[in-house]
């Protein structure tokens, strides 16, 4: 009975000892980040139980806890990244209402304007109206670079986090080698604490989820399926950055088309993934990266685009709609006479009370389909026809048949294209049929950004900077939208010579006609601004004036900075609240760790005490 006493109260000791480096283990480390903190399972043993041993050191925490701070992370990664980008596109175009926004130097433009309409004879009038367009045109090109600079960063970063990511990749997969083949709990404790870190930390990066193996090993995947680890193999990534990006830098499935920077997942098996494609990756810093430089900030390049094109077209633009009658609607080939690339013939056309629009763009070449975003209306179905020559009333119709053919069959199911008939004694073109809506055309008065005089109002005030172009939205060879703001100037010849601003051609004498009515097209006059900038929605074209517009873009990145900031304040608090669920079950409570101690101390005095008393009984047996 001593010797089972003695067994016993060795076995106890030993436990206790365990317990006790434990619980000093778990109070040394309680201010360690990623610790999480240990507990001691003790198993029976010995004849009838009568034993105790150690039976496993493991970790203490709430696995559905854990799950909801790497959720919790990758969103607050993703918020945060966009409210810091959108913040600081808001804090480009200034605060409404000071000297230096950009409504402002808009404002101060048309005002110029208006006092010139006032005043046509002061050579300073005119001067001030060219220095304001001059002010208006480099804050406007500033701000479209400083968006440019923005996507570069982000390029950049993705290149950074993608190597880092990677890197925990790495490094997930070898820690689950570790902890398959340790033995040692104390040791597998401290590994499974390591790879626990570093799968919240990737989750910063990545949208993931993780599924746990029996054999101690955790698979690592991203929530749209995508395996990143599987026990001791890592898929590999890869970004094959482009540099500085421009306004033509673009993401595309094709590869031959794609001048952006994408993640290549190489899978163990020698696979790959495009994680860079819509929808691959959803949450965490890459995904908001991705979401910025190929939708946020193209979007907002598109709208200073959109301006830029507004301002010029503003002024150097008519707008010519079709006389109806009856059903069918009239062009008169004299209106269309200065027809330019770039320039457009819209002709809406109804399935039932739906309405969609076929826009057809002149150009020099031959006829072909057009990408929509290339137009006013993302949702229109366009088609390039070939300017001919001679531009005659049958030439003319004979271009615009075929291109009309050619986009019928992209219509959908329901719509159907109208025919064009031209009457050579009147010059009319007579649109008919395919539930017509309507005709309107849009073109360039003047012949060439030389042109600065004519009988008519419309100016090439504002030209393509490389080379002083007429800015007619020509398709050929280059979008000349694409990019337009960080190249629109005032026309150079008018910077040397303002005297047109105030010509006349029914007079000689300066005067206010041509300024006022410059100053009414930019602020009453609506223009139609295209659905991919965003602003008014994105499904149909938006109406509304130049500075109308300017504050629209405006407000719109204001409210998107400060939607995007109030989200990340919520996400914020969100992980907060995850981060403190999971330091309170993994976290090291010094109060109940000390009264565990006293515990453990008073199992083993208790334990010592039984040895103490087998060995005084020992002894007497052995001086009987």
């Amino acid at each position: 009975m001593s010797i089972n006493a003695l067994s016993t109260a060795t076995a106890g000791l030993q436990a206790m000892q365990t317990a006790i480096g434990v619980v000093s283990q778990n109070v040394a480390n309680a201010g360690t980040a990623g610790y999480v903190k240990r507990t001691v399972t003790t198993v029976s043993n010995g004849a009838a139980n009568s034993g105790v041993a150690v039976g496993s050191i493991s970790r203490t925490f709430d696995d559905a806890a854990l799950k909801q701070l790497r959720l919790e992370t990758s969103g607050a990664a993703y918020t945060s990244t966009k409210a810091d980008i959108l913040a600081q596109i808001d804090k480009l175009y200034g605060t409404p209402g000071d000297s230096t926004a950009l409504d402002a130097t808009l404002n101060t433009f048309t005002q110029a304007l208006q006092g010139l309409a006032s005043n046509p004879t002061l050579a300073s009038a005119r001067t001030t109206v060219v220095n304001a367009a001059t002010i208006l045109t480099t804050q406007i090109g500033s701000i479209a670079s400083s968006v440019q600079d923005l996507r570069t960063g982000a390029e950049s970063r993705l290149s950074t986090e993608t190597s880092e990511a990677n890197g925990l990749l790495a490094s997930i997969a070898n820690l689950n080698l570790k902890a398959s083949s340790t033995s040692d709990d104390s040791v597998r404790a401290g590994i499974l604490d390591q790879r626990d870190q570093q799968i919240t930390q990737l989750s910063s990066y990545l949208d993931i989820k993780t599924v746990n193996q029996t054999d101690g090993t955790v698979s690592v995947l991203t929530n749209s399926g995508v395996t990143l680890v599987d026990r001791g193999n890592a898929t590999t990534l890869s970004f094959d950055g482009r540099g500085t990006l421009s306004a033509e830098s673009a993401y595309s499935s094709d590869p031959g088309k794609r001048s952006v920077g994408t993640i290549t997942a190489t899978l163990p098996g020698g696979g790959t993934i495009d994680l860079g494609a819509s929808g691959a990756l959803r949450s965490g810093s890459i995904a908001a990266e991705i979401e910025l430089r190929d939708m946020v900030l193209p979007q907002a390049q598109r709208q200073l685009d959109d301006l830029a094109a507004g301002l010029a077209a503003s002024l150097s633009d008519k707008t010519v709609a079709g006389t109806p009658s009856g059903s069918d609607f009239a062009l008169n080939i004299s209106d269309l006479q200065n027809l330019k690339p770039g320039n457009t013939i819209t002709i809406p056309v109804g399935s039932g009370a739906a309405v969609r629009n076929i826009i057809l763009v002149a150009s020099k070449n031959a006829g072909g389909p057009v990408d929509p975003s290339q137009t006013v209306d993302s949702n229109a179905t366009a088609q390039t026809f070939q300017i001919p020559s001679p531009l005659t009333a049958a030439s003319l119709a004979t271009a615009l048949n075929g291109a009309l053919t050619a986009a019928s069959a992209r219509l959908p199911t329901g719509y159907s294209a109208p025919t064009v008939a031209a009457d050579a004694t009147t010059g009319a073109l007579t649109f008919s049929g395919g539930n017509l809506k309507g005709v309107s055309a849009g073109i360039t008065v003047p012949a060439s950004a030389s042109a600065l005089t004519g009988a008519y109002p419309q100016i090439p005030f504002f030209t393509d900077g490389s080379g002083n172009t007429l800015i007619t939205g020509s398709l050929d060879g280059s979008v000349q939208r694409t990019g337009l703001a960080q190249r629109i100037s005032v026309n150079a010849l008018l910077k040397n010579d303002s005297s047109s601003l105030v010509a006349n051609a029914t007079t000689s004498s300066p005067n206010g006609e041509r300024p006022q009515l410059l100053y009414d097209a930019l602020t009453s006059t609506k223009q139609t601004f295209s659905s991919a900038s965003g602003i008014g929605g994105i499904n149909a074209p938006h109406s509304a004036s130049v500075v109308g517009f300017a504050q629209e873009i405006i407000s719109a990145q204001g409210a998107a900075a400060t939607s995007a900031q109030s989200l990340d304040e919520g996400q914020s608090v969100a992980l907060a609240t995850a981060q403190g669920r999971f330091a309170t079950s993994a976290g090291v409570n010094i109060d109940e760790e000390m009264s565990r101690l006293i515990e453990l101390q008073t199992a083993y005095t208790a334990n010592a005490r039984v040895l103490t008393a087998a060995r005084d009984m020992l002894d007497t047996l052995l001086r009987i």
